[in-house]
């Protein structure tokens, strides 16, 4: 008997073709009500982050400042809060020195970096110094008139869990699946400790809390852009290399488990999220070269944001921006982008 040749296994074949049949549950449909559509989406959303298994271990922020000192151009503060009950957030805030009453805040959110003394432009070693000074965003934030309020991301810089991530063998990766494990998503952990981050402006009377916007590269454009999609104080998000229809992105190209949400594909695509942020300003920076989000699938992605603005009366407030970059932070272009965006918005810079 003749043996047959060994036969190749795509072990994601399967994925792939259960994938290419789903239409999301809600999906966009501009024959429906926007209004009946944002509520369901929001409700579905909040579940599948997990956000509504962190509430019942909310509590007040108590909010320490650990050190405040005046540098070249700006004050620094760095202060930690507890977003939840045993969960401490460190952060830094950057105000310009320019005697304004008040300064609109960017809150600045860095991606699988090693933490948010990049934005800073802080270098310990040899990877972070080639990260700069692109990475410095809060530092290009201030230069460009902003109030730069940095958030450590869980699972990342300092609130990476050394000793289990040691084991691990990865960045953030022992906190995004032991998130899951407990009904939660270490995305909507991100989502919630920014929104928290914001009820601590009051607490700094030269932040003003009604000009907020979000801005990261990366991990950092994911959080910004899920944020956006849950705090409406939000009123400019700008996610840089993040913004993209899954299929062309988490479904085409391994990611850190950080970038999933259960069964949110049976649901709803990234784009259609925008529903949520919608009349309010978004901007989303995309490289033509990038290799993990690719520039077909923000394209793709972006006609229907564009379709659900239209329809939110705000067809002017969305914007997709492609830079001839690969994966990474244009600075120049990024802050051109929020600068144009935050003179529409009648903010002082």
């Amino acid at each position: 008997m003749k043996k047959a040749e060994r036969i190749l296994i795509d072990n994601d074949l399967c994925h792939d073709k259960v994938a290419e049949k789903i239409i999301p549950q809600l999906h966009f449909d501009d024959n429906k009500d926007l209004a009946e559509y944002r509520k369901a989406l929001r409700e579905k959303f909040i579940s599948i982050a997990g956000i509504d298994k962190i509430v019942p271990n909310a509590c007040a922020p108590s909010i320490t400042i650990e050190q405040d000192e005046m540098r070249q151009g700006y004050r620094f503060i760095r202060f930690v809060f507890e977003s939840e009950k045993n969960c401490l957030v460190p952060c830094y805030l950057l105000i310009p020195d320019t005697n304004r009453e008040k300064y609109p805040v960017a809150l600045c959110l860095q991606g699988h970096s090693t933490g948010m003394q990049d934005s800073i432009g802080v270098a310990y070693t040899e990877e972070e110094k080639a990260y700069q000074p692109h990475g410095a965003f809060a530092l290009q934030a201030v230069e460009k008139g902003f109030a730069a309020l940095c958030v450590e991301q869980r699972g990342m810089g300092e609130r990476m869990s050394l000793q289990r991530e040691r084991l691990w063998g990865g960045k953030c990766g022992f906190a995004a699946l032991t998130a899951l494990l407990l009904g939660r998503t270490i995305l909507g952990e991100r989502v919630w400790d920014v929104s928290r981050a914001i009820d601590c402006l009051p607490h700094f009377p030269q932040c003003d809390a009604d000009k907020v916007l979000v801005t990261g590269h990366s991990g950092g454009g994911t959080a910004s852009y899920y944020a956006a999609c849950y705090d409406e104080r939000i009123k400019l998000c700008v996610p840089n290399c993040a913004f993209c229809t899954y299929e062309e992105s988490i479904l085409k190209v391994y990611h850190c488990p950080c970038n999933y949400m259960p069964r949110a594909y049976e649901y709803f695509d990234m784009p259609d999220l925008s529903a949520l942020i919608a009349p309010r300003m978004l901007v989303a920076v995309s490289g033509v070269n990038d290799g993990i989000f690719t520039i077909q699938g923000a394209r793709e992605g972006f006609e229907i944001v564009k379709g659900i603005y239209k329809k939110a009366d705000a067809a002017e407030n969305c914007r997709l921006v492609e830079t001839p970059g690969e994966h990474c932070w244009m600075e120049d272009i990024v802050w051109r982008e929020i600068c144009m965006a935050a003179k529409k918005l009648g903010w002082e810079i």
